[in-house]
């Protein structure tokens, strides 16, 4: 079944500009192990070495966070929308 990926701004350009990407697949982790097969670029954005997502990284199916669900495992449907979206840090002093 296709599911689509929305790609967040920082990541477009390893998406060949896209902001959203549509692929087959059951569970987030089929969709993601597709959506970096496509775009090898993209996989240092969102894997660390081990194989598991970055700490910054933050995926939604429709508005549920993964980490309560079942993480990588967490079963898509057709009508599913996942989101990348990575931590945004920083920012300045109250002055």
């Amino acid at each position: 079944m296709a599911v689509k990926v929305m790609i967040p701004t920082p990541l477009r350009a390893f998406t060949d500009k896209k902001d959203a990407v549509i692929l087959e697949g059951k569970t987030v982790g089929e969709l993601l192990g597709r959506l970096t097969t496509q775009h090898a670029q993209l996989k240092k954005h969102l894997y660390a070495d081990n194989g598991t997502l970055r700490n910054f990284v933050n995926v939604y199916v429709n508005n549920e966070d993964i980490r309560y669900l079942k993480y990588e495992e967490t079963p898509v449907t057709e009508n599913d929308v996942v989101s990348i979206i990575p931590s945004i840090a920083g920012g300045g002093t109250a002055i």
